[in-house]
């Protein structure tokens, strides 16, 4: 019974009797089933990257409704994956504090407590059975004006927000969390403009890896706060998106003639 759910998912306050809270893991869930949202900690910035799912050829993945990466603050931006709606109430917040803080104590709001306080509303939907959790999850990236460093965090559906040198969430999460360890981020920093092409190449490799996107094409956001735009959260030139695209499509060709050879061999 316990395994299942069955009348211990009813509410997000009640837990199983092995401990596990089933109105959360569905929250999970939704966010997996959605597009996938890439943050890495480059040398110099943070580079945030989304792969939007075309639900319908006709479409306009331009509008802002259609957005997965937004502004919080000059220094600071978030991308969001999930229940479309519900990441939209988190974008919301998230400028919400920031300009509380500012407000309140007359300087750009850091990173680490921009998270914390993600972390606190997120948790407090999953406290209460009039309420449901967020079927959202968001990758916050922001430029501490005070210690002169950036911040990379993610805030999940329980609440629990973490700090990273680089994170994926989202559909093929554990596919790009596994590219990204490869790149061994926590020993050699990378470049921002590196981490732009990094980013292309596991989202296009997820993207032709996912049958559902056969004949589809992909359609990719990105942004950073690094030195080169002076500290602050901007969208990623999209002739430099397509110069990483590009060069990415060429290493995966690569790679799969290398695989060949090595087969034959």
């Amino acid at each position: 019974m316990a395994s299942s759910g069955s009348g211990y998912d009813l509410s997000a306050s009640t837990f199983s009797p092995d401990g596990r809270i089933f109105q959360v893991e569905y929250a999970s869930k939704a966010v997996e089933n959605a597009g996938t949202v890439i943050g890495i900690k480059a040398s110099d910035g943070i580079v945030l990257g989304v792969s939007k799912p075309l639900l319908h050829k006709m479409i306009v993945a331009s509008t802002g409704s259609y957005k997965r990466i937004h502004n919080i603050d000059v220094h600071a931006g978030i991308a969001s994956t999930g229940f479309l709606p519900d990441a939209r109430v988190l974008v919301g917040r998230a400028i919400d504090e920031a300009a509380d803080w500012q407000q309140n104590f007359g300087n750009k709001v850091p990173p680490h407590i921009l998270a914390d306080r993600m972390g606190h509303y997120v948790h407090y939907f999953t406290l209460h059975g009039a309420l449901r959790p967020f079927g959202a999850s968001c990758v916050l990236g922001a430029y501490d004006l005070e210690e002169k460093k950036y911040g990379l965090y993610m805030v999940e559906p329980s609440g629990a927000d973490y700090s990273y040198y680089g994170v994926a969430t989202g559909k093929g999460k554990q596919a790009a969390k596994t590219e990204l360890e490869k790149l061994n981020l926590h020993k050699e920093p990378c470049t921002s403009a590196e981490a732009v092409k990094h980013i292309a190449k596991i989202l296009t490799l997820l993207h032709r890896e996912n049958k559902d996107n056969e004949g589809k094409p992909l359609e990719l956001e990105i942004s950073w706060i690094c030195d080169a735009s002076g500290q602050k959260h901007v969208g990623v030139p999209k002739d430099t998106i397509a110069a990483a695209t590009a060069w990415a499509v060429e290493q995966l060709e690569d790679d799969e003639d290398e695989d060949e050879e090595m087969e034959e061999s």
